[in-house]
């Protein structure tokens, strides 16, 4: 004899999982309770954003880097960055993707020329393991694209069409 079940609907007080604005992953789930430590009492969580800013940030510190980003987003950084008020984005040319506990990061890079791309890929991954001080996850991977070279002379041809406009 065989006995059919109905699946069973969910309560009231079954956790939901909700989405927010901005992406945060749970570090470490602490417990509860006046009896238990300070220390752990509560959870930690680490933002989506906290990972692209810190990663952006080590990769900006090698020397080398000209940088970061595609040429859309370099052109349109430079846009923001003329208006009054606006502020350099330090996550441009970052994508990051952080789980539970790990965290996979991709740059672009713009680098000086004369530099060797692979040394500065290299000296990037090992400097962009400060997310892993920083944020407690664990960095899985760094991919590197080196999107562009910039010349001596490119600076001067941007000024020269500066001051056209102005």
């Amino acid at each position: 004899m065989t006995t059919q079940t109905s699946p069973t609907a969910p309560t009231a007080s079954a956790p939901r999982s909700v989405r927010t604005e901005q992406a945060t992953t749970a570090l470490a789930g602490g417990t509860t309770g006046a009896d238990q430590p300070a220390a752990t009492r509560g959870r930690t969580s680490v933002a989506d954003l906290v990972v692209v800013k810190v990663a952006g940030m080590a990769a900006r510190e090698i020397p080398g880097v000209y940088a970061m980003g595609g040429s859309l987003s370099r052109t349109i950084g430079a846009v923001r960055d003329r208006v009054p008020g606006g502020r350099p984005n330090v996550g441009r040319g970052v994508k990051a993707e952080v789980g539970e506990r790990q965290t996979a990061i991709d740059l672009g890079l713009v680098v000086e020329y004369g530099v060797p791309g692979t040394d500065v890929a290299r000296d990037v991954r090992e400097n962009v393991a400060a997310v892993e001080r920083v944020t407690g996850l664990d960095v899985v991977e760094v991919n590197v694209t080196v999107n562009d070279v910039h010349l001596p002379g490119d600076d001067a041809e941007e000024a020269t069409a500066e001051s056209r406009v102005a």
